[in-house]
C-alpha cells in the first residue's frame, strides 16, 4: 500500500479548515505548510493531528514536497473538500501498485461554488496527486497535465468558509 500525504499551505484559515481536513481520512499523513497564521489555523491543524511546518522564505514549490514523510501527496487548499467518491477512490487507489510514468501524475476534477451559490464543474482536471519528484508547479499547486490519469470523484471548491 503506497501512503500518501495530504500537503496544504495555509495563512489564517481557521474558519474554512476543518471541513477540508475532515474528509481527508485516506492519507497517512496531514502536512502543513503555514505561511505566519495568526488566527486559531495552527490549532485547528493539531487538532486534526496534521505535522506543521512554519515557512520563514519564499521556497519554491516543490521543494515542500521534502518535507513530506511520503513518496505520494496529495495537494489540497483550505477551502476546498472532497467528495465522499474521491475519498473512496484514494482509499481504492492507496491499496494498490502505482508507477506514475514520466511524471504524468493523477488529477481530479473540480466543481467551484460560484456567488450566486451554484455549483460549475471547471472543464479541465486538475492535478492533485503527484510524486515527490514533481517539477510543475502553478503556485502551490502542481500544474496540470494532461496525461495525468483522472481519478473518480471531484474536489470541491467552496466560495465561502
Amino acid at each position: 500500500m503506497p501512503p500518501f500525504t495530504a500537503l496544504l499551505h495555509t495563512n489564517n484559515d481557521a474558519l474554512r479548515l476543518g471541513r477540508t481536513l475532515e474528509m481527508l481520512l485516506p492519507c497517512s499523513e496531514i502536512l502543513i505548510v503555514d505561511h505566519h497564521s495568526s488566527d486559531a489555523t495552527l490549532r485547528i491543524a493539531r487538532e486534526y493531528g496534521a505535522r506543521i511546518v512554519m515557512v520563514d522564505s519564499a521556497l519554491t514549490a516543490g521543494l515542500y514536497l521534502e518535507f513530506a514523510r511520503n513518496h505520494w501527496t496529495f495537494c489540497i487548499q483550505p477551502g476546498e473538500s472532497i467528495t465522499e467518491t474521491l475519498q473512496s477512490t484514494l482509499f481504492e487507489w492507496n491499496t494498490l501498485a502505482h508507477e506514475d510514468v514520466a511524471g504524468r501524475g493523477y488529477s481530479v476534477f473540480v466543481r467551484e461554488q460560484a456567488t450566486d451559490m451554484n455549483w460549475h464543474r471547471l472543464p479541465e482536471p486538475e492535478t492533485r496527486l503527484i510524486q515527490r519528484n514533481w517539477n510543475h508547479w502553478r503556485g502551490n499547486l502542481p500544474a496540470a497535465k494532461p496525461s495525468a490519469t483522472v481519478l473518480e470523484g471531484e474536489l470541491l471548491r467552496f466560495a465561502q468558509p
